[in-house]
């Protein structure tokens, strides 16, 4: 798994799942002084929204750490994860809304014990006052479920979350790059020049001949007495924004996702595409290789 590929999305996930987690300890309702129970004494509630939310927290992180690879009953885990949080929020609002048919057995039960608390032969407050537990967790689920969804649709949210363990700051593109995974530092061409771009000749003093005593080659006939044409070597290089990688057996469903900010190996070119390697090792094509930086 490559937790570097999560998002600053992922990261509003994870935070509104703790929320959720520490809402579940919390007074579910205040009208019953120290005696008010949380959400573990209703397992229905417990079950539907605070552990769905917190599940499908998890689901989203687990498959956007795992590059979608994994699936369940043919489903990304990334999609049941946002099922499971906007199931949870759902379930939040009916609970908000709901308290009487939520939390009326816990008034039944200090009726019957005599703790004045309680509905007396039926009546007794139509609906309790919603504590912090559940406020919170309302907050928490309705945070979650958005995130969840936002993700995938607000470019803000798909930056990557700890910088992908490249540049520490973002870099303007053509910059030179300040290291990074695996970044060679000057090998494989200088740093910063655009994919495709041939590389400066060195300076001559003006009027001077070129060193070794022949004249300088037209561009064509430099290249032919360079490398041949067609030889590829492996180089580094990064994406101005974040590119899907396919399979390389053609597949058009996605196995990874590379981001701006981190450095990737290619290892082959295909044309106009290059079979990349990523930081765990897979590879795939990058079909779209318009504005990448080369390292």
């Amino acid at each position: 798994m490559n937790f570097r590929s999560l998002t600053r999305g992922d990261g509003v996930v994870i935070g509104a799942a703790v929320l959720l987690f520490i809402a579940s300890f919390l007074d579910t309702f205040d009208d019953a002084g120290d005696d008010a129970p949380n959400a573990w004494a209703n397992g229905n509630l417990l079950m539907s929204m605070y552990l769905l939310g917190i599940i499908g927290a998890a689901c989203i992180v687990l498959g956007r750490a795992t590059g979608g690879q994994r699936k369940i009953v043919g489903l990304d885990l990334g999609q049941i994860g946002i099922a499971f949080a906007i199931a949870s929020a759902w379930s939040s609002l009916g609970a908000i809304f709901d308290t009487d048919q939520s939390f009326g057995f816990f008034f039944d039960a200090l009726s019957k014990i005599g703790g004045g608390l309680g509905r007396q032969n039926g009546s007794g407050p139509e609906s309790p006052d919603a504590g912090v537990g559940l406020i919170l967790g309302l907050i928490a689920a309705l945070v979650l479920a958005g995130a969840a969804v936002a993700t995938n649709i607000v470019p803000a949210l798909k930056a990557p979350l700890a910088g992908g363990g490249g540049p520490k700051a973002p870099q303007p593109y053509g910059g030179q790059p300040q290291g990074g995974y695996g970044y060679p530092g000057a090998q494989g061409g200088q740093p910063g020049q655009p994919y495709g771009a041939q590389p400066a000749a060195p300076a001559q003093p003006y009027g001077g001949q070129p060193q070794g005593g022949g004249q300088t080659p037209p561009p064509a006939q430099a290249q032919q007495a360079g490398a041949p044409a067609g030889d590829f070597s492996p180089f580094w290089f990064a994406v101005p924004v974040p590119r899907p990688l396919y399979a390389e057996d053609g597949s058009p469903t996605p196995i990874a996702e590379l981001a701006p900010g981190t450095w990737y190996l290619a290892v082959e070119q295909r044309g106009q595409s290059l079979v990349a390697q990523t930081q765990d090792g897979r590879r795939g094509v990058l079909q779209d290789t318009t504005g990448i930086q080369r390292g």
